[in-house]
């Protein structure tokens, strides 16, 4: 998949395994797999920190196959799903991280190119995740009030 804002291809990433079937290696039960999901996040791991950790520790290279439910839905009937989704925060948190420095730093206006693009994805992905339900339909990004939380 190309980048949103230049015009390079990334190739740097991890492959999905090629078949949706459960692996014949999987000793655990699809329960004990969604309580290693369950217990990791109550220990306060996102869910991309979940599934590295079931992957690097457990060799478990997806969950759907082996227990029929997405990491988000076994979240959700446990009442452990994050209120703001983890790839929107993380944008958010980038973009407070940059107006910090850009106060410091006056004169960097590479940086300051750089925020416009990073607030433009968060307004983007905000847009989607009204649309589905995800967030509610009042949030709005503002970067005093980003910087405050």
């Amino acid at each position: 998949m190309g980048r949103l804002h230049s015009h390079r291809h990334g190739k740097s990433h991890s492959i999905r395994p090629a078949t949706l079937r459960a692996p014949s290696w999987i000793t655990q039960s699809p329960a004990e797999i969604e309580e290693l999901v369950v217990k990791y996040s109550k220990d306060g791991l996102t869910p991309s920190q979940i599934g590295i950790k079931l992957r690097d520790q457990h060799a478990i290279p997806l969950i759907k196959p082996i227990t029929k439910k997405s990491m988000g839905q076994i979240l959700e009937e446990n009442d452990l799903k994050a209120e703001m989704p983890e790839d929107l925060e993380n944008i958010v948190r980038k973009a407070v991280n940059l107006q910090k420095h850009l106060k410091s730093n006056k004169g960097d206006n590479r940086n300051v190119r750089s925020l416009e693009l990073i607030e433009a994805k968060v307004h983007r992905l905000s847009v989607y995740y009204k649309k589905i339900g995800r967030i509610s339909k009042t949030w709005k990004y503002k970067s005093v009030v980003a910087q405050l939380e």
